[in-house]
């Protein structure tokens, strides 16, 4: 019988009482679902019988696989075509990415506006571990996306993405799409800020810290941020970016970018700003670097979430210079309005 024939497997019975997904149902309606392994659990059983029933196309020999017939078989259920929200926290990523944009491009989603999928991790490029305990190297996929299906024509109500992880997908392709959020490498090349054609995108949030090997975000890949590449980007928010830079140079980057004058809001890590990272300019004094860097960002709001510090011998010409960008002497949270 079908695998979605509530007296012969009902799948969203015994999806819930596995405990790795969390379904939450409005006037008997699923509206949303959130995955997250459940360690312990032992599902051997019920992924052969989801595999038997049609739910699930994997390999139930293969306990690395069992995190994908669980994604797979609520996706491919008709309960799951109405979802209006969707939440992957992925272990065995490196099967079960796939798995899940496979289901989810089977058939259109009318109503899923947002999505979340991607896998947590402390330093991006560091190992992690399957649910059976095995080194998983990251490394070994670049260049090549773990999604090799694209789901995004199955999605056409998608405003709201959140991507974690390394190397997920080859690129993000939606007309739609108005709210992205990075975290990691999540683009197959390593690229951060060219994720795809996104011509509705109007907030972009990235988190990119230093990766296992100490690497910070490199500041030339601020040139990958194009008026044209972003028609409608309105907010975008870097709080969460440590670049390779100091912050003469981020601010400098920032000042030349074309993607600026579009802008409502920008959002840095932080600016720290001493007199040897002035040395070229052609007065080094920073407060006089930053007055003439602060028209370039006149017609927005610069946030700067961690310390604002500039090294002076006359504190009220850098306090006065800080003021043509909106900012103040201090700790996080700084910003015009």
């Amino acid at each position: 019988m079908p695998f979605h024939d509530p007296t012969a497997l009902p799948v969203l019975d015994l999806l819930r009482a596995d405990g790795s997904w969390q379904l939450t149902e409005v006037d008997g309606v699923l509206e949303s679902a959130v995955y997250r392994h459940t360690p312990g659990a032992e599902r051997g059983a019920l992924v052969e019988r989801l595999v038997a029933g049609g739910a699930a196309t994997v390999d139930p020999g293969d306990p690395e696989q069992w995190e994908g017939a669980l994604i797979e078989a609520l996706l491919s259920h008709p309960a799951a075509d109405g979802l209006t929200g969707l939440e992957l926290h992925l272990t065995d990523y490196h099967h079960s990415a796939e798995h899940a944009a496979a289901a989810l491009a089977r058939r259109e989603r009318p109503r899923l506006h947002h999505l979340h999928l991607g896998n947590a991790f402390e330093y991006l490029f560091e190992d992690g571990l399957t649910s059976t305990g095995r080194p998983l190297d990251p490394l070994e996929r670049h260049g090549a996306a773990l999604v090799r299906t694209e789901p995004w024509a199955a999605l056409p109500a998608l405003r709201s993405l959140e991507l974690e992880g390394a190397f997920l997908v080859d690129a993000i392709d939606h007309p739609g799409l108005t709210r992205l959020r990075t975290r990691g490498a999540v683009i197959s090349d390593g690229s951060v800020f060219s994720p795809g054609r996104l011509p509705a995108l109007t907030d972009f949030a990235v988190s990119l810290e230093s990766d296992v090997f100490g690497v910070a975000c490199s500041i030339d890949q601020v040139a990958e941020l194009g008026a044209g590449r972003f028609p409608a980007l309105r907010r975008l928010d870097l709080g969460l970016v440590e670049f390779d830079s100091h912050a003469f140079d981020t601010l400098a980057a920032f000042a030349g970018s074309p993607l600026l004058p579009q802008l409502e809001s920008l959002t840095l890590r932080s600016l720290e700003l001493e007199r040897w990272h002035c040395a070229e300019a052609a007065d080094p004094e920073p407060a006089v670097v930053l007055a003439a860097l602060a028209p370039a960002f006149a017609h927005l709001t610069l946030r700067v979430v961690g310390p604002v510090t500039v090294e002076s011998d006359d504190p009220a010409r850098a306090d006065a210079a800080l003021a043509l960008l909106g900012l103040r002497i201090g700790a996080g949270g700084a910003g015009g309005a």
